[in-house]
């Protein structure tokens, strides 16, 4: 039902579902429900990946996102399939055989440090030449009020503790620049590919990247929000209301031959 009404054409404005969240009980459904979406995880997530992976010749592994994945593609949540634990892991996969990685928006919700642990976890098991494919809000859009809702929160929250920040966004702990995002991955061995960001002049850089290897739905291509290849604006009256949204979108590739440390 929930998914069902996200899909709703006046829901997809941010804005707006942030309205509504304040009407009173709104707040307590959604935290009960995504209680209920918890354990349910708990019980049944590992039993239900390893049928999905033992059923699948090809492993293409959505990370973090249950409700939004492509055909064939695997989706996982964080209760059973942790970024920041490496050690369940290895009860999924054997090293070098995951077909691809993919993961939209994630990576700010844990810390600079679990980001680095996380990328070399996925390093270990894709296979090589295989791509994890990576999306986060933009540190240098150059609007300070998308900034200010998706910056890292100003008190540093405990390791996997969520943080309501009262309609900003929640439980963030990095927000990336493309040289930091980059090199974030370069130091746990992958080659980086850059796809959607911006520079530290506010410059807007784009190219063509194959969706074969994992839709991003918060991207210029691919939001509703963004007409006729135009980024609509989250913050109507800024930036000439038309480059608002995208985010920083990148492969860290692993080549079948290591980087030299």
């Amino acid at each position: 039902m929930l998914r069902f009404l996200k899909r709703l054409p006046f829901l997809r404005d941010p804005g707006t579902r942030r309205a509504l969240r304040q009407i009173p009980g709104v707040r307590q459904f959604r935290h009960t429900a995504a209680a209920g979406r918890r354990a349910y995880y708990r019980f049944f997530g590992r039993r239900w990946l390893k049928r999905k992976l033992a059923a699948s010749d090809t492993k293409r592994i959505v990370i973090g996102a249950w409700s939004k994945f492509d055909h064939g593609w695997i989706p996982t949540q964080q209760d059973f399939l942790d970024l920041t634990d490496s050690a369940p892991w290895s009860t999924y996969f054997e090293p070098n055989s995951i077909d691809a990685m993919l993961a939209e928006h994630v990576w700010e919700h844990i810390t600079p440090e679990e980001g680095l642990a996380a990328a070399k976890t996925c390093y270990t098991y894709l296979k090589p030449g295989a791509a994890l494919r990576i999306a986060v809000p933009d540190g240098l859009l150059p609007d300070s009020g998308y900034v200010e809702l998706v910056k890292a929160d100003a008190v540093n929250p405990t390791a996997g503790k969520v943080v309501d920040t009262g309609g900003k966004a929640t439980n963030h702990k990095a927000l990336y620049t493309y040289r930091t995002l980059k090199a974030l991955f370069e130091r746990a061995g992958f080659r980086v590919v850059l796809y959607e960001y911006f520079d530290e002049q506010g410059e807007f850089h784009c190219q063509d990247w194959d969706a074969k290897g994992g839709t991003i739905t918060r991207s210029k291509r691919f939001d509703p929000r963004n007409r006729n290849g135009r980024l609509a604006s989250v913050y109507p009256g800024t930036m000439d209301d038309y480059l608002a949204y995208s985010s920083l979108i990148l492969d860290a590739v692993k080549d079948p031959t290591p980087r030299p440390s």
